[in-house]
């Protein structure tokens, strides 16, 4: 009888890249679950006695998937897919009973040898068996989980540099009209002042711009976290949003060049405000804006009044490219 295998993870890039790293012969059912509360049925009825589990999802996040089968001592093995790789989400996992941990974007070598260790290969192999074709992917939702990737890579770097956890949104990405990346912007004003740095980046076809809006409440933390005085001018607090811009900004560029087989130069950063309101920022500098992928993701550091927002633009005419990208990375399947 075939083992019963979930997937869960909010993003089909992700679901395919997990069951096309699976070794062939491998008798298994395959069921897939997009956030962790089709996750808990499927393992109620039986479905997940061994689960592929994401951690950052919707509705329902892995954590909790965790916390539910610890509580109802439900009987399966469960394996977090993450591009969360801090020391402290790994720690947070196996304290509420992961089997163990296999960092994004998988790779089949490294699957391979996860299941032989835990023994959960050789047990299960037919010389018929087939692994059910995988989903069809967007381009949208492979750009997701794209950013998902490396955002976590930025985190990772940021928790290193700060001791301390960083608290990972749900990336947001969209094709923007100029209006929409406005509204976009806009929506991170909160009446509250924010200052806001700007540094270019350009590949081969790839050139964007990555924008890193800091909200000056966070100035105070920041400096306490990395062990500076409280800055009392105005290049005190440049140098906190420039370092902390140099690891965000060129972590995450890091981790889309890794996976797009990309090199990416960085110009140096600029500010582009200080102290000032998401409108303020808006009049300076739309005029240059027109259509764009962008992809925004809302860092927050946790027990820390902390904000930083990191909206990266591309140029509409890199989207062939990024296409082309993305449908070799996911082994040529057609994106749409």
């Amino acid at each position: 009888m075939p083992f019963p295998v979930l997937i869960c993870d909010d993003f089909a890039l992700a679901r395919k890249q997990i069951v096309r790293s699976f070794p062939p012969q491998w008798d298994i059912d395959v069921t897939y679950a997009v956030n962790g509360l089709e996750a808990v049925e499927a393992i109620r009825q039986g479905k997940g006695e061994l689960v592929f589990l994401d951690l950052n999802m919707p509705i329902m996040s892995g954590f909790d998937v965790l916390n539910m089968v610890q509580s109802e001592k439900i009987n399966c093995q469960i394996i977090i897919v993450s591009a969360d790789i801090q020391i402290s989400t790994l720690m947070r996992a196996k304290s509420l009973g992961a089997l163990d941990f296999i960092q994004k974007p998988v790779n089949p070598e490294s699957l391979k040898y996860l299941l032989d260790e835990h023994n959960l290969f050789r047990n299960h192999l037919s010389p018929i068996a087939t692994i059910p074709p995988p989903p069809h992917v967007f381009l949208l939702d492979a750009t997701k989980e794209l950013a998902n990737v490396a955002m976590g890579k930025a985190a990772a770097l940021l928790s290193n540099l700060l001791d301390t956890a960083v608290i990972l949104p749900i990336p947001n990405v969209n094709t923007l009209e100029v209006n929409e990346l406005i509204m976009a912007l806009k929506s991170t004003d909160n009446q509250e002042s924010i200052s806001a740095l700007c540094q270019g980046f350009i590949g081969a076809n790839i050139a964007g711009e990555a924008l890193l809006l800091f909200h000056d409440s966070s100035f105070n933390d920041m400096a306490i976290l990395m062990n500076l005085p409280f800055p009392q001018d105005q290049q005190g607090e440049i140098e906190i949003m420039m370092d902390i811009g140099n690891v965000l900004i060129g972590a995450f560029l890091n981790g889309l060049s890794e996976q797009l087989d990309e090199t990416f130069h960085q110009s140096h950063p600029v500010i582009l405000g200080k102290h000032c309101s998401a409108n303020d920022l808006i009049h300076e500098n739309s005029g240059k804006w027109t259509k764009h992928l962008t992809m925004e993701i809302n860092y927050r550091i946790e027990g820390h009044n902390i904000q930083c927002d990191l909206l990266l633009v591309l140029t509409e005419d890199s989207i062939p490219t990024l296409k082309k990208k993305l449908q070799h990375f996911i082994n040529r399947t057609p994106l749409t």
